[in-house]
């Protein structure tokens, strides 16, 4: 009975234990996707702004939005290609290595120029305008090599694939039309059994070309009615002149 009670016990607190580590674990999920969504609505809040102010703000303001715009772009753009090729392509995790790497200098890039943004000497920010574009600049080339070298390489596979994939339907279509590939055959028809050029309007004389072969005998010899027939290419064997060994007549038995 103590037994019992015991394995019940133990059962409950094993139902309570996974009861309750379910629910952290579904707790954090919803608290990611929260912060995905989150994280994805600040995002489209601020691009929307840095969009406005790079096309409704002339000057130094506007040069700012549309440097972090395009900064945030690409390196957006870069991110989700890669992320998406990783999956089926393993040699592009030291792209991805790369990339993160890169995104550091980004970040550090994209928070200088949103600190300019709310600088108040605009001639001191006018004068940093160069330097930032071909900082900008240099960021964006090399997330834009990695991005289309990854494109390029996934294009170049499925390019490989559907080759060999042609080469195997053509195969097999040949394969499906053997009958192609046949030559044709001499006095024969499309549709029909082919018929011999030698063969007259008589009857007993057509009878009489074909009778060897219908008879059962041999190609490669003369036929009864006298006609020859072209050899075969190899020599008959002379073991087997007289017959098959099975067709030899027994030895008589000898008597004392």
């Amino acid at each position: 009975m103590e037994a019992a009670i015991l394995i019940l016990t133990l059962l409950f607190v094993a139902f309570v234990v996974l009861a309750v580590y379910a629910g952290v674990k579904a707790v954090r999920a919803a608290k990611r996707g929260v912060d995905r969504t989150i994280t994805q609505a600040r995002r489209s809040v601020e691009d929307t702004t840095l969009r406005a102010k790079s096309y409704g703000q002339p000057g130094v303001q506007g040069e700012l939005a549309q440097l972090r715009l395009s900064l945030r772009t690409s390196m957006r753009a870069t991110q989700d290609a890669l992320n998406a090729g990783v999956a089926e392509d393993a040699s592009l995790r030291e792209s991805l290595e790369l990339f993160e790497r890169l995104s550091v200098h980004g970040r550090e890039l994209d928070d200088d120029l949103r600190r300019l943004e709310r600088e108040p000497d605009r001639a001191t920010v006018a004068t940093l305008l160069p330097g930032l574009k071909e900082r900008t600049g240099r960021i964006t080339h090399s997330a834009e090599s990695l991005r289309w070298a990854a494109r390029d390489r996934a294009r170049r596979f499925a390019d490989d694939d559907l080759t060999a994939l042609n080469a195997e339907i053509d195969v097999e279509a040949g394969a499906l039309r053997h009958w192609t590939t046949d030559g044709p055959v001499p006095g024969g028809d499309a549709g029909g059994p082919p018929r011999s050029e030698a063969a007259g309007p008589a009857g007993p004389a057509t009878s009489g070309a074909a009778g060897p072969t219908a008879g059962g005998a041999r190609p490669g010899r003369s036929g009864p009615a006298g006609t020859d027939t072209p050899q075969a290419l190899t020599p008959p064997d002379a073991r087997r002149t007289g017959g098959y060994p099975w067709q030899k007549t027994a030895r008589p038995e000898t008597t004392n």
